[in-house]
């Protein structure tokens, strides 16, 4: 029998359950437009977490085609915000 400390047994449990994903999720939300800026924040209409895809939401087209391009930057910000590699794919919408 192996011995936890409740810290390492919470952080196991939220790995290996959906719970953990869905906090990542809102940390996300939560932390948008500290990541991407205010203007993008304000103009981009969901947020969220499936897996390892992060899908962006937004009914601006010029901002849509620009996010494309930041993709690569977006997710490397926004693992670095969570601290371990979680979004493997950001899919504009």
């Amino acid at each position: 029998m192996s011995t936890h400390s409740l810290a390492q047994a919470l952080q196991l449990y939220l790995k290996e359950s959906r719970v953990g994903d869905q906090i990542q999720a809102l940390q996300i939300q939560d932390a948008w437009e500290t990541l991407v800026g205010k203007t993008i924040a304000r103009y981009t209409d969901s947020v969220r977490l499936q897996g390892d895809k992060l899908f962006i939401h937004t009914q601006v087209g010029p901002l849509r085609n620009e996010l494309q391009f930041q993709r690569s930057t977006i997710r490397q910000k926004v693992n670095e915000w969570l601290g371990s590699p979680v979004v493997r794919e950001v899919i504009i919408q």
